[in-house]
């Protein structure tokens, strides 16, 4: 059964397969300001059905999407990272969802870990 979530104003509404087994909190300094929970995905397992409005940010290797209209912190595309080389994975791309804007879904009732994103450069 798909989950569904959305940005507080509902321009940007998606679709994602299944439930998160877990959610990180990234300790960057942008994911740390925004305070995003980030549920990981394959493209494939991400479905925008809604997607009136998109601003975007992206310093580096990472892209930021956030709603212009309502400012909520959407979700992030990156490569994935091997953490003990500190190295992108550009052959395993990700999309990270935030898990706040999930519909009906408990967020205590899976694991959050913390990624020391400070440190990942």
């Amino acid at each position: 059964m798909a989950i569904k979530g959305r940005c507080y104003c509902g321009a940007t509404e998606f679709e994602i397969d299944a439930a998160p087994e877990s959610v990180t909190f990234c300790t960057c300094s942008f994911c740390s300001k925004t305070g995003a929970l980030w549920a990981y995905y394959r493209p494939d397992q991400v479905r925008f059905t809604r997607l009136e409005h998109d601003g975007l940010y992206a310093p580096r290797l990472n892209k930021h999407h956030f709603c212009p209209v309502c400012g909520m912190t959407t979700y992030g595309e990156s490569p994935s990272w091997d953490l003990e080389t500190k190295l992108p994975d550009f052959s395993r791309m990700t999309v990270a969802i935030n898990a706040r804007l999930l519909e009906d879904f408990d967020l205590d009732t899976v694991e959050q870990k913390t990624i020391d994103g400070r440190n990942l450069w």
